[in-house]
């Protein structure tokens, strides 16, 4: 991630502009204890305040993840899912286009065992397989000087190598969503693309005042990261959600 010494601000109208994506982390103000909420908590918190993520099932056993991946219809995901679980990919703790009862009984196991003692209680989260080519991200995250701010950018692998994001401060008004998305330099990738059709602007620039009114109903929040939402049939679906609370 880019360091906290390359951040580069810009204040116009009392909005806040970032050059460059940031470690949420180094975003977050340090004077008081948090903790980072599972993705199964983080997805359900944000699902309540009507932003779209990924729907999932939450079990511990492989008999069960089959039972989920029935429910959801095949191809799922299978993730093993924790409070102390953060970064799960860079541990192979993540299973992908799972097609057959077979295929989730062996990523089940495989995740299961893969478990550590540090990790505390674990489950496994089995969801819906995503697909598209585009993929942005979206977060709040707590700045030290200016507050709470709401930021979009490309997400997914991309994301540090373009550094493409728009920020302001929370609150922020359908109109300065509708900015957000604008201002985004790959404007290429909100319009149809490799047979997809373009994105719903409208549901993007919703997303975002969602996600600051979340900060506002829920002052405990402290930060949150969706990376990725994939853009499916022109929608926004976060699959991947990790939310920062106050302790």
């Amino acid at each position: 991630m880019i360091g906290a010494d390359d951040r580069r601000y810009r204040i116009r109208s009392g909005r806040v502009l970032v050059s460059g994506v940031d470690d949420a982390r180094d975003r977050l103000t340090e004077t008081c204890m948090s903790r980072t909420l599972s993705e199964a908590a983080s997805s359900e918190l944000l699902g309540a305040r009507g932003i779209p993520v990924n729907s999932h099932r939450l079990v511990d056993d492989a008999e069960a993840a089959l039972s989920a991946a029935g429910e959801l219809g095949y191809p799922v995901v299978a993730k093993l899912c924790g409070e102390a679980i953060a970064h799960k990919t860079e541990r192979g703790l993540v299973r992908v286009d799972l097609r057959t009862p077979a295929d989730v009984r062996v990523a089940a196991s495989e995740l299961l065992a893969s478990a550590r003692p540090d990790d505390g209680a674990v489950h496994l989260l089995v969801a819906p397989f995503v697909s598209g080519h585009r993929e942005l991200l979206a977060g709040l995250h707590r700045d030290g000087q200016f507050g709470m701010t709401v930021m979009l950018g490309v997400g997914g692998i991309l994301a540090e190598a373009i550094a493409d994001v728009s920020v302001r401060l929370v609150p922020i008004s359908r109109v300065d969503a509708d900015e957000m998305v604008e201002e985004l330099a790959t404007q290429s990738l909100l319009g149809p693309f490799r047979g997809e059709p373009a994105v719903d602007r409208g549901e993007l620039a919703e997303l975002l005042v969602r996600l600051s009114d979340a900060s506002l109903a829920d002052p405990g929040i402290r930060g949150a990261d969706l990376n990725p939402i994939v853009i499916t049939a022109g929608r926004p679906l976060a699959v991947d959600a990790l939310v920062e609370v106050d302790t």
